[in-house]
């Protein structure tokens, strides 16, 4: 009975999940800012009124929170596990039957780099977690992994600390399958970590209609001298 139970609840998220209008919402959502329902219309190409119903239904199944701030009310995604199971979704649909469409300058934008949640995703994504098993500052394996004593160092002295938000419980190293790389990105509070310094130090900078991050001249020089990432790790070259 239990498997039975386990095979319905799988299949009710898959089938709220798999509505085109929904899946549209969600992937707006992967960036890790919180929309309004107007822009969670316009990402799906739906009314108002049809859009209230797939955000009630996504909120009622646990896969966005609400958030209200005066009279204004936000979605965003629920954790980041929800995160994890679209860029899964992601990955596998890419590897799906090909469409014949051209890669455009958006789509190049995304794959370098981008957000996922609240991580950092894309070529350089996949390259940062390289970087820091080939120096010795991380081990991964079968999805987690561990930060080394020399990486603990490393990290400290990059301006990370990592026993913040230690007791919320998420841990602290963790991989996440990259859908356009089709390997493995940092998720969990080093990958949230991580992304947040980038941003503070001014080397990625936020797109504001996209996902996609901007790699700054200064992020150039930087992970070339702090992670030993030359441009054609992450530009394909």
């Amino acid at each position: 009975m239990s498997s039975i139970l386990s095979g319905n609840s799988i299949a009710a998220v898959a089938a709220l999940i798999g509505d085109p209008a929904r899946a549209n919402m969600l992937s707006a959502l992967m960036g890790g800012q919180a929309l309004t329902a107007g822009e969670l219309a316009w990402h799906a190409g739906v009314g108002a009124s049809t859009t209230s119903g797939h955000l009630a239904k996504l909120t009622e199944a646990g896969l966005l929170t609400l958030e209200r701030q005066g009279r204004h009310r936000y979605y965003r995604l629920a954790s980041a596990d929800v995160a994890q199971a679209m860029e899964i979704l992601m990955a596998v649909a890419v590897a799906g039957p090909k469409r014949h469409r051209p890669v455009g300058p958006k789509d190049e934008a995304l794959r370098t780099a981008r957000t996922c949640y609240d991580h950092l995703a894309g070529r350089l994504g996949t390259a940062l977690p390289d970087s820091l098993c080939r120096h010795g500052h991380v081990a991964l394996a079968d999805g987690g992994g561990a930060v080394t004593a020399r990486g603990q160092r490393f990290l400290a002295e990059f301006g990370l600390d990592l026993e913040h938000d230690r007791g919320k419980g998420r841990p602290l190293c963790r991989t996440c399958l990259d859908w356009s790389e089709r390997r493995p990105h940092l998720a969990g509070r080093l990958g949230a970590g991580l992304l947040d310094r980038l941003l503070a130090l001014g080397w990625l900078a936020r797109n504001p209609d996209s996902r996609a991050l901007a790699i700054t001249p200064a992020g150039v020089q930087g992970f070339a001298d702090r992670f030993d990432l030359a441009p054609e790790r992450w530009t394909g070259g």
